[in-house]
């Protein structure tokens, strides 16, 4: 028999069952706010919409905070709900189960005696609930609203008796973790997917299209074999590797660095097509294919052909595969050269077969792309099913049996 609902009055919660309460969460919480004055704590906590509450150290990179004034921090605990005041509007929410500190900008509160804890995170986590904290959000761009403590704490919640909070955050519990263990398998299968169009696109460009080619060793490690017709020769003798510079003016031409993405746009401009490989930064290397009108800052050389004698895209799906490591003189901040790219040897045959494994490489590697396309498209289906399942059950639209 379906439950007697009723208006909640509140248009993003909806109708909730008769015997629910509407509560501001400032009624059903308890904020800590205590600084590391005396540095109690030295382990630092980080936070993201993906991964929760984990510990700084284990993101790999501690040592950037390794000069901050902790004794500005604020205190964490174990389960306490610690939310990002810049990024709560994405879903910057999450229980803590460690012991640390955490940024001046976090908010840290726990629940009272009639509130779950796991209940209020899972009403944190919803869409609807963060679009209506939107409402409250200061700030000049879009990416860095704040949403003050006072604002988050007077939003009105649904909140069913406490038995009853255990029993949804218990079942959702079991649900979310099935749902987030089928999203890990899904990434799984796209990075399998990006191993194999990886090795793909070596062993093409290494070893041509024919199976049954006479071959010989290359000398060195990454290229390994190749058919025995195949020139060995430095890059230098056939691309021109130039840098890049911060633009000077403004306008529509993308800007791009050592990352995927044109990041802003300006007034100069280069004509394309280029590859462009990275100079310093974790991208450097991944290269990138660029047609048309761009411009390239300091982080990123622009790779255009200097002879007859290769073709440029064949030169991207090379440049996928050099062997970065071995040239990678800052493990601080990864940098490569334009030494180090000119000294490369790289496998050359001629200019016709380069244009069948240009063609060949196209095709197969847009039929990959398609596919992980398909999966990130599952993610983002499986994400939406989650969020959606998670505030019926926390507004009481859907009944735990």
């Amino acid at each position: 028999m379906a439950r007697e609902m009723k208006d909640s009055g509140v248009e993003w919660i909806g109708q909730i069952p008769e015997v629910w309460d509407l509560i501001r969460l400032k009624n059903c919480t308890i904020q800590i706010n205590e600084k590391n004055t005396d540095l109690k704590m030295n382990n630092i906590l980080s936070l993201s919409n993906k991964n929760g509450v984990t510990p700084y150290e284990d993101r790999g990179n501690q040592g950037n905070k390794s000069k901050e004034d902790l004794s500005e921090y604020k205190l964490a605990y174990k389960s306490t709900i610690i939310a990002n005041s810049m990024n709560i509007l994405i879903g910057s929410v999450g229980i803590s189960h460690y012991d640390g500190c955490v940024s001046p900008v976090y908010y840290v509160f726990k629940n009272n005696d009639n509130a779950d804890l796991r209940f209020l995170n899972y009403i944190m986590q919803t869409t609807e609930f963060q679009k209506q904290l939107k409402r409250y959000a200061n700030g000049i761009l879009e990416i860095r609203l704040r949403v003050s403590y006072e604002d988050l704490v007077k939003q009105k919640v649904s909140l069913p008796p406490l038995s009853e909070q255990q029993k949804i955050a218990d079942f959702l519990d079991e649900k979310v973790k099935e749902i987030d263990n089928a999203i890990e398998k899904t990434k799984e299968t796209i990075e399998l997917y990006k191993k194999y169009k990886q090795a793909v696109i070596t062993e093409t460009v290494t070893k041509g299209l024919d199976p049954n080619a006479e071959m010989k060793d290359s000398g060195v490690e990454w290229i390994g074999k190749v058919p025995k017709d195949w020139k060995l020769v430095k890059s230098k003798y056939v691309v021109t590797i130039t840098h890049g510079s911060d633009p000077m003016t403004s306008g529509k031409i993308p800007v791009y660095g050592s990352g995927g993405k044109s990041f802003r746009t300006c007034g100069e401009f280069k004509d394309g097509p280029c590859v462009l490989i990275g100079r310093k930064g974790a991208t450097l290397n991944i290269p990138h294919y660029i047609i048309g009108k761009y411009w390239n800052i300091d982080t990123a050389f622009d790779v255009k052909t200097l002879t007859a004698d290769i073709e440029l895209k064949y030169y991207y799906y090379l440049a996928t595969c050099f062997d970065y490591n071995s040239f990678i003189t800052n493990t601080t901040l990864p940098s490569m050269t334009q030494a180090d790219y000119n000294s490369m040897i790289i496998p050359l045959p001629s200019r016709k077969i380069q244009m069948k494994i240009i063609d060949w490489l196209d095709e197969k590697c847009d039929y990959i792309d398609k596919l992980i396309e398909q999966e990130n498209y599952l993610i983002l289906m499986i994400e939406d099913y989650k969020k959606s399942l998670i505030y019926e059950y926390v507004t009481g639209k859907k009944e735990v049996k």
